[in-house]
This record gives C-alpha cells, structure tokens and sequence, in this order.
C-alpha cells in the first residue's frame, strides 16, 4: 500500500487544532509521564541502566580541562551524552541518574574560560573542523540541564559560550566572518549550531541571539561556499544531488553529510517556531520528502559512509559503512519535530518503522554496545574507539533514539490527543486548552507481535475531547477495524482516525491493524515485511545458506508467515515458504524459511552468525522478460 507524503499531510486538517508558530517554546509539557512495557520497554531500561549509567563521565569531561585537539571531535561526546541521559531521567526519575547529570555538569562548566570559551581545541585552532560542532553540543547540554533543574550557572555558562564565539564569527564579530566558512562539509556542523543559539534566545530573551540566529540561518543557505539549505531545498533537488560528488570524501566540499543535514532543519524548524517564516518549514518539509523517496531503506535508516547517496534504490546492494546510528537518531528526531508541526501521520509511521528496525539492531543483545553501522545484511560490529577515548560518537548519540521513544508516543494539542505509536504503556496526560483535564490512557497489547491493541480511557471526569488514532500507511484499510466499547467505527483513511465524545473512566478503544506479511520487491530481490518490522534470515536457524537465491510466492504482495518456536536469540521468529536455489529439476517446491526481526538479527555482533534482509531473487526468464538493469 503506497501513500504519497502530500496526502497524508491532508489528514492533519481534519484535527480541529493548529499547528502554527509559537512564541514560547520552553513550556511545560501535558504529556505528563509515559512507562513503556514490553520489549520496547525493556530495550529503552538496557540502555539507561548499560549505556547511560555505565559511562564514565570524567572521561567525557577530562579532553576540555587541557585544550591541545587541533582536528578531532571528543568535543561532541559529553554534550550527547547528557542529552540522552537528561532524556532518560525524564523519562525513570532514577535518583541516581540525576546526581550522575549533576556532577558532570558541575565538571564541565569548571573547564570554562575566562572568555567563555568551552571545548578542547587550542585557541589558535578554534573555529576549525569540529570545534564549533561541539561547541553546539556543551550548549545543548547546558540548557537540558538548566531546563531539568532549574540552575540559572548552566543557562549562564550556555550564555558565555555564544557571546565567545560572536566575538570569532558573525555580524558582530571584529573579522565580520560568516559562521558557514568554518568547520566541516559547506559548514553544515558549525551552522547546526543554530538549535541552541534559539533555545537560548527563547530562555533569555536577548536580542542579540536572535539576531545571531537569523546570521546562522542566512548562511545555511549560503552560496559562496554553503551549504545552500534553503534554496536547494525549495528547487526540490534530491540531497544527494546537491552538490558534486567530491572529490575527498571526509572534507569540505561534501555537501551531502546526512547528519550535519539534518541537525541544521532542526535548528530551522526551532527558529520557524519563533518567526513563522515559511520558508524555513518548507524547506524542511521538501527535505525530509526528498530524503523519504530517495534514501530512507526498509529498515526506516540510511546513508553510506554518513551521507546521501540515493541510498533507497541501492539498498539492495551490499556498501560500506551504512546506517549510521547517529543518522538513525537524527532521523527519527527531525520526523518527530516535523510531526509536532505538521501533524503529519507519515511522520509517526517513519519514527515507528525506524524504532522497531534500525534503532533496535544497533542495540547489541546484551546491551553492552550500539553500533556505529547496522547494514542490511553481513553482521554488525562495534564501532572503533574515536579522538583517543573509549567511546565513538553513535555510543554518545544512541541513547537519545531510545528516550526520544516515550517522547513521540503521544501528543497533546489543546482538545486532542493524538496517538502516535503503539506499544504496551501507561500515560497521563493534560486535555484542553487550560489542561483541566487529566487522563491516563493504558495501551494493552503486544503489537507488533499480535494485531490488536486495546486502549483504556481514564480521564479523571467525564469530559469531552478527541483521541486520534494513526492508521498506518502499510496497513489495507480492508483489514484494519476500529471499535469504543464494543461498537464498530468505520476508518475511512490512513492517517488519523479521530474519535469525539464524552469519555468517561473505563472507555475501551480497540484497534486490529493489518498484520499479513508483506513481500517488498527491488533489483530481483525480495525481502519480507510484517506491520511495521522487517523480517532477515539469520544463519542460526540453521535452515540453509542466507545468501542463497529463492523465490518467495505471493498473492497480490501478501503472504502467509506462520510463528515458529522463538529461539533464544529473537524476538519474533516466523518461517515463510519459499523455492529455493536454481535447481527447478527436482519438484522445485516451495519449503519453509525461517525469518527473525530484524532488530534481532545478528545480535551477537559476530562474524559467525551471518543475517540477510534483502533475499535475492532467483531469475525465472520465462516470466521476465528482458529490461536493462542497472543499479549503481
């Protein structure tokens, strides 16, 4: 089932809300609390308790005490770090991990200058390759802190970063020099630093930041040298046809960075939020399209060696370096601004699809590592240790994905209460325009695993609001059913399903989505899609060669998978009937394969156990005829 990006942004008209700019934007949140049970639940638990927890902080902290780095990025490490871990006591209230935020803050902002200046590089190198990268992280860290904890030194030492570096760049600078000439590929890195100068504009209201922002967004759409953000954007040119393709890949020149892309339609879509100017939503919305039609996998992730590369119709090919964790988080972190905005469903149904497959296979099984990579087939591995420490920067990054989940599920728009993901959870939340109402919803399920998901309604009064529920775009709406206490609705549309009335404690909706397994077809191969989760061979079945060819029958794109007993190893485990190998001289009849989740797949992170998405398909030139084929 294919929906275009434009018709689902239709759906969100049929909310009776608006999503228009806001002069506020650090406001307290109506989502209250969200838990989140389950898998998913336990994957986001694992990584707070072994990855969030277990860092050693100090040594996060320790690079900006000496300032010697002339090149490298350990400016970036703690500024993630916090993120994630502030994130994630939002998230568990967890005593410990907030005394464990507390002290690393009180370390970094004892490294400031007397200037102001915070990071690692020496003075003679600053502005150069990643300093103020991570000059924008240590800001990011500094407002979730004074955020979280209301200590106005974190907001004044964030305060003392920015007026330090306006006196190196900018238009109140003495060198009058424009933030995009500096640092890494067509100054997307230092431009990104855009977010934090707005959150900082939005707590202080000094002028001068504001007027820092608007310099930082003019030269993200720079064409002497910049990135040109805007206007290419508004030109509909796919991201990874923006600029040639270089000549040095790790260098200036490159203009296709998906990271660095991204983070800066984040700091538009802040500054969008205090300006209303069009152009900056517009031009986010035609990227994120652009990246949706051109790079985005089955997995819900993209990009090679961390950049564009029209990923989506060679995805079936194996590449280097593909599927960078920190392009996953940002990912899914510009579809949730952008959802937030738009209202857009398709955003929900990106988010979803990233978080139950790209997302959930950077995660090793013990919970001990995220990747750097998660290619589509092979196996993952550890990413290398990076600028000298014993970290790398998706270790940094990953954990924001995970708290970033309970973050997306709900939103709260003044009488409407959209329900953006499905999951075993419980919530409270605030309804209404004045918030006077409390609900809690409780979602009773084990999607994706089964079809049916139940969702209590508890406000603490009877009262009149509207739940909306996304219908995914993968869903046949033939197969989908939506009943309140036991009467039947009729869903019309992908995208939102809006439910008005008066609810009162115990009102039950129940939603069956279409569960059939999917086969997706690309470059004579064939991969297998249940709901949202992608399905791999993985040689520990031991059911046969991974990478052998076979073909997969359907009917009209559907076929049947039936569960098998769950190994150790996975989550879900299915087997599919499939014609396997060349061979059509024997009875050349289809036999079960066996199929993981994808998240699952490979999960030992070793050479021995090898997993595939991607199945390639064999060719039956009887009922093919002859096209020229030509992926690269």
């Amino acid at each position: 089932m294919k929906t275009s990006f434009t018709s689902l942004i239709i759906c969100a008209m049929f909310l009776s809300v608006s999503y228009t700019a806001q002069a506020q934007i650090a406001v307290e949140s109506p989502i209250k609390q969200v838990k989140i049970a389950g898998y998913v639940g336990e994957r986001i638990d694992d990584c707070i308790e072994h990855r969030v927890k277990a860092q050693d902080v100090e040594h996060l902290v320790e690079p900006f005490r000496h300032r010697t780095e002339g090149g490298r990025w350990q400016s970036e490490f703690w500024g993630k770090w916090v993120q994630g871990a502030i994130a994630s006591y939002r998230y568990n209230r967890d005593p410990e991990l907030y005394e464990i935020i507390r002290r690393s803050v009180d370390g970094m902002i004892s490294t400031q200058t007397a200037e102001g200046y915070i990071g690692n590089y020496k003075e003679e190198d600053q502005l150069k390759q990643w300093d103020v990268w991570g000059r924008k992280y240590t800001c990011l860290g500094l407002v979730a802190w004074y955020d979280l904890s209301g200590e106005k030194r974190a907001l004044e030492a964030a305060c003392r970063v920015l007026d330090h570096l306006m006196t190196q760049v900018g238009p109140t600078s003495q060198s009058k020099r424009g933030i995009a000439s500096t640092g890494n590929y067509r100054g997307m890195a230092s431009c990104s630093i855009l977010e934090p100068v707005v959150y900082i504009y939005n707590r202080t209201k000094q002028a001068k930041y504001l007027d820092f922002a608007h310099h930082i967004a003019s030269e993200m759409n720079s064409a002497d040298g910049g990135p040109e953000l805007i206007s290419k954007a508004l030109a509909d040119v796919p991201v990874a046809q923006r600029f040639p393709h270089p000549k040095t890949w790790f260098s200036r020149e490159n203009g296709m960075k998906a990271y660095e892309m991204m983070s800066c339609y984040v700091g538009l879509l802040e500054l969008y939020k205090i300006t209303g100017k069009e152009e900056y939503l517009e031009a986010t919305k035609r990227t994120v399209r652009s990246i949706i039609d051109t790079e985005i996998n089955i997995a819900g992730s993209g990009a090679a060696f961390e950049c564009w590369f029209g990923g989506k119709e060679r995805q079936t090919l194996p590449a280097y370096h593909t599927m960078e964790t920190c392009v996953t988080f940002t990912w899914m972190q510009i579809c949730d601004r952008l959802l937030s905005l738009t209202g857009n469903a398709l955003l929900a149904d990106e988010i979803e699809r990233t978080m139950y497959n790209a997302l959930m296979a950077s995660f090793k099984g013990d919970a001990s590592q995220i990747s750097k990579y998660s290619p589509l087939e092979g196996w993952r591995a550890p990413g290398e240790e990076q600028c000298g420490m014993h970290i790398n920067c998706c270790n940094a990054n990953g954990p924001r994905a995970f708290a970033l989940v309970p973050q997306a599920m709900y939103r709260v728009v003044d009488n409407t209460i959209l329900v953006n993901l499905y999951a075993q959870s419980e919530a409270t939340m605030e309804v209404g325009q004045k918030r006077k109402t409390q609900v809690q919803l409780v979602q009773n399920t084990t999607y994706p695993e089964g079809q049916t998901i139940e969702i209590e309604v508890n406000p603490k009064r009877e009262s009149n609001f509207q739940v909306a529920l996304r219908i995914p775009a993968w869903c046949d709406l033939e197969h989908v059913s939506v009943e309140v206490n036991g009467l039947s609705e009729k869903v019309a549309m992908h995208g939102w399903h809006i439910i008005t009335r008066d609810w009162r404690a115990g009102d039950k909706i129940t939603l069956n989505l279409d569960m059939r397994g999917r086969v997706e077809t690309l470059n004579h191969c064939q991969a297998v899609v249940r709901g949202p989760v992608v399905l791999a061979r993985d040689s520990r079945f031991g059911d046969g060669y991974v990478d052998e060819t076979l073909t997969i029958p359907s009917k009209d794109g559907y076929v049947e998978l039936k569960p098998v007993s769950k190994p150790d190893f996975a989550w879900m485990a299915f087997s599919v009937d499939a014609v396997q190998g060349t061979d059509m001289e024997g009875n050349g009849k289809p036999v079960p394969v066996k199929l993981c989740d994808f998240g699952s797949a490979g999960n030992t992170w070793s050479k021995s156990d090898r997993y595939r998405v991607w199945l390639p398909q064999t060719l039956n030139v009887m009922h093919t005829p002859y096209t020229p084929y030509n992926i690269p």
